[in-house]
C-alpha cells in the first residue's frame, strides 16, 4: 500500500488541529478564515475532506458525536505529529505563488489608472484589516503567527505603494487601455 501523499492543505489541517488539540471541520474553517486564508487560497471543502482522507491514513483520529449533529471531531496521532515536525523541520526555496487579476487585466491591457485607484483602495482596506488583527492580538500568540502577520503587512504595504506608482505613471500617458 502506497504512503499518502502530504499536500499543504493536509498540513494546515494537521497544523491547526495540532494546535486546537481536536477540531470540527467548521472549526477548521474558522481558523482558516482568520489566520492562514490570507495569504493561502483554498476551497472550504477542502477542510470536510481532507481529515477524513488523513484519518484514513492514521495521521488523525475521528470521533463522531452520538447525538445531535453527529459532528466528526478530529485529533492529531503521533503520525500526523512526526509528520507535522518533519514538514516544518525543512526549509523551504518555494517561492510566492502570484494569482492576482488585477494584474493579469493589466497584462491583458485594463486600463492601468481605473485599475490602479480599485486596487489603491482594496490594498488600503486589507491592510487596515491586518494592522487590526496585530494590534488587538493576545500578548501570547506565537512568534510564526505574528510574523507571517507582519509579512502580510509588508507586503500590503508594498501593493498601496505599487498601485500608486502605476497611478502616476498612468496620469502621464494617455488613458484608456494599453495598444495592442
Amino acid at each position: 500500500m502506497q504512503e499518502l501523499r502530504l499536500t499543504p492543505i493536509s498540513y494546515i489541517v494537521l497544523g491547526f488541529v495540532d494546535w486546537a488539540g481536536e477540531a470540527t471541520p467548521y472549526r477548521l474553517k474558522q481558523l482558516v478564515a482568520a489566520s492562514v486564508g490570507n495569504f493561502w487560497t483554498l476551497q472550504h471543502a477542502q477542510l470536510y475532506s481532507e481529515p477524513e482522507r488523513l484519518a484514513k491514513a492514521g495521521f488523525l483520529t475521528e470521533e463522531r458525536e452520538r447525538g445531535g449533529r453527529r459532528r466528526k471531531r478530529y485529533s492529531i496521532t503521533g503520525k500526523g505529529r512526526r509528520a507535522l515536525d518533519e514538514w516544518r523541520s525543512e526549509p523551504t526555496d518555494a517561492i510566492l505563488e502570484l494569482r492576482a487579476p488585477a494584474l493579469l487585466k493589466l497584462f491583458f491591457g485594463a486600463d492601468p489608472h481605473a485599475l490602479a485607484e480599485v486596487q489603491v483602495e482594496a490594498h488600503r482596506r486589507k491592510l487596515a484589516e491586518y494592522e487590526e488583527i496585530r494590534d488587538t492580538m493576545p500578548a501570547d500568540v506565537p512568534q510564526g503567527p505574528r510574523l507571517a502577520l507582519e509579512a502580510g503587512i509588508d507586503s500590503e504595504r508594498h501593493q498601496v505603494e505599487w498601485w500608486e506608482a502605476v497611478m502616476v505613471s498612468a496620469d502621464g500617458h494617455s488613458s484608456g487601455t494599453a495598444s495592442r
